[in-house]
């Protein structure tokens, strides 16, 4: 089956700024559009009800898919737009659809009054159980990446763990700078000695080797992916401190934020992680989750 940018589509402002950033990133990636549009069965009495009635059941099911698909068409012409009505939970079904999707995007509503996100109990269930990249869009601001049509993309930003990094997650950071024509800003948060906690004076000349050991493994993970992507600007940022505070920080002039997640098949269920949890809710920037092993 052809890989598509996937979109899950349910005629909210939310899912409708996903779609909008989704048909760009088609049109980045040379690939067609998929709007899904689920349809959530309803009790049948509240489905005999007047105000869900046949009328009501055509509008959801077939006229917001085909409006959307006629504005995105509209508003991006060189991308194929598809559509796929689907019956069934949201998440189950957005979750399938992940599968097959370069990514899946999703949209999610802004922090009224706050730069984040508020991420609803569908996304945040398709984010934990995903198994292929999926994206969140905010419906406020300006999620194009750019300051206008004429400027370049803004920085993609990474979250690296150097304990534990995976070419996956850095792989599909790469690609999307490529993509973008962008520079990929990598951060790195490394924790402070514990005395600070205790309110002992800080030891300078500790703290300075180990930030310099610390920016020494960021540099030795990017060493082979510097070679293999050599038209990509690098910024490495090693910095101390909890790594979602400097992603979240970073977020404000990024195009994209690229966190990971890691697949959990065990019966204790799927996890998100503290880091990229933060990041979801407080980001400001399109933030691309990618599951690994």
């Amino acid at each position: 089956m052809p890989r598509t940018v996937t979109v899950g589509l349910d005629g909210s402002l939310e899912s409708r700024a996903a779609a909008d950033w989704a048909a760009r990133e088609a049109k980045l990636r040379g690939l067609s559009l998929k709007l899904v549009n689920v349809w959530e069965p309803v009790p049948e009495p509240i489905a005999q009800a007047p105000l869900l009635g046949p009328e009501t059941h055509q509008h959801w099911s077939e006229q917001i898919p085909r409006e959307a698909a006629e504005e995105l068409r509209a508003a991006h012409p060189e991308v194929d737009v598809l559509i796929e009505q689907v019956t069934g939970r949201p998440a189950e079904v957005l979750t399938d659809a992940a599968k097959d999707a370069e990514p899946l995007v999703l949209g999610s509503r802004g922090l009224s009054g706050v730069g984040g996100f508020m991420v609803g109990s569908v996304g945040l269930a398709v984010v934990a159980h995903a198994e292929h990249p999926v994206v969140l869009v905010r419906a406020e601001g300006d999620t194009s990446g750019t300051d206008s049509t004429v400027l370049p993309f803004r920085p993609v930003v990474l979250g690296l763990d150097t304990r534990a990094p995976d070419d996956t997650l850095i792989g599909f950071a790469f690609e999307a700078a490529v993509l973008r024509g962008a520079s990929l800003r990598v951060v790195h948060g490394w924790n402070e000695p514990p005395y600070i906690a205790y309110g002992m004076p800080p030891d300078l000349e500790l703290n300075a080797q180990l930030g310099a050991e610390e920016a020494a493994a960021v540099s030795e993970v990017l060493r082979p992916w510097r070679q293999k992507f050599p038209t990509v600007d690098v910024v490495e940022d090693s910095l101390s401190g909890k790594a979602a505070n400097h992603l979240v920080d970073a977020s404000a002039e990024a195009s994209l934020v690229v966190v990971g997640r890691r697949i959990r098949r065990s019966a204790l269920g799927a996890h998100i992680g503290p880091v990229t949890h933060a990041v979801l809710h407080h980001a400001t920037a399109p933030v691309a989750v990618v599951p690994h092993d």
